[in-house]
Order: structure tokens, then sequence, then C-alpha cells
């Protein structure tokens, strides 16, 4: 499986799993929040599942705007990632608002964490800031196919600063 499409898939499950206690017992998320236990109101209840359904839908939103999943009735057309493909043109832009969300929401999670000391604001600090590393790593070298030489199989954007190839300058007769 592509790296992008693990991504794309991983953050909706992410999004999915955040998702569900909101939805189904919010009483349950206000009782361990609370440092008294009470009955959970009106107002936190519809917050908590106005939230678990808005994950749910950005997390929707994520698979189909980078164009995971086809769109178009043909099974030839696929689906892919490229820039210049018509079908998946938010691709980038999905990825990089959604690795920002990652990001804020690991650096959250982690200052919550050593505040209160509370187990489950690390695990929010390991999903996020995987996913926030899955994305940035699909940022900086899935995001273009590169200029590979036919000769060589190297990439001819690379420079030799601030390390020089002596090897590369043997072979040309440097």
């Amino acid at each position: 499986m592509d790296v992008y499409y693990f991504y794309s898939y991983g953050t909706a499950a992410w999004f999915a799993t955040q998702a569900t206690p909101l939805i189904l017992s919010p009483t349950m998320i206000v009782a361990l929040l609370s440092p008294e236990v009470r009955e959970a109101s009106t107002l936190e209840v519809y917050f908590s599942r106005s939230l678990g359904l808005a994950l749910l839908t950005i997390g929707a939103l994520n698979v189909l705007l980078t164009g995971s999943v086809p769109l178009s009735s043909r099974l030839s057309e696929g689906a892919t990632t490229s820039a210049a493909d018509p079908k998946a043109p938010y691709a980038l832009p999905t990825l990089t608002i959604t690795a920002l969300f990652h990001a804020v929401y690991a650096f959250y999670s982690y200052a919550m964490w050593t505040k209160t000391g509370v187990t489950s604001f690390a695990f929010g600090v390991a999903g996020s800031g995987f996913l926030f590393a899955v994305a940035f790593w699909c940022i900086l070298f899935a995001s273009t196919d590169g200029r590979i030489s036919r000769k060589t199989g190297a990439d001819k954007r690379t420079s030799g600063f601030p390390f020089k190839n002596h090897e590369a300058d043997k072979k040309k007769g440097r």
C-alpha cells in the first residue's frame, strides 16, 4: 500500500477512533473529565456528539479529497495522487492541513499530558505524532515525482553541499 494512502486511511481511522466514544457515550466522557461524578448536561452532550460527527466528517472528506477513493464509475481510471491528476486536485492541500492539525493536536496532547499526567493524553501524543510524521514524510518525499536520471538513476536535483561526491567526480574524470 502506498504511504500516501496509508496516511489518508490512517487519519480517517484515528478520527473515527476519537469520534466513537464522543458519539456513543458523552456522559462517560464528561464523568471521566470532571473532578466530581455527575450527569452530563444537555449542552455537554450536544457538543460532544457534534465534535464526534465533525471528526467523522473530516475523516471522510480527507479520504475523498486525497483521491484515495476513485470517484469515477470506470474502473480503468484508478486513483492516483500525482499533481497532474484531475481526480485529486486537493490532495496536497488536504495533506498539509491535516498534517498541521495532527501537529497541533500532538502538541496540545503533550502539554496536557505533562500538566495532568493522564495516560490517555500520551496515546493522543503517540497517535497524532505518528500521523504527523507520516504526513511530513509525504509532503517532503511523496508529493513530487522527482527528476531521475536515466543514465545514473540518481535524482538530478541533489547537490554536493556540504559534502562532495568524490566517487561521482572520479567517474567524470575531474
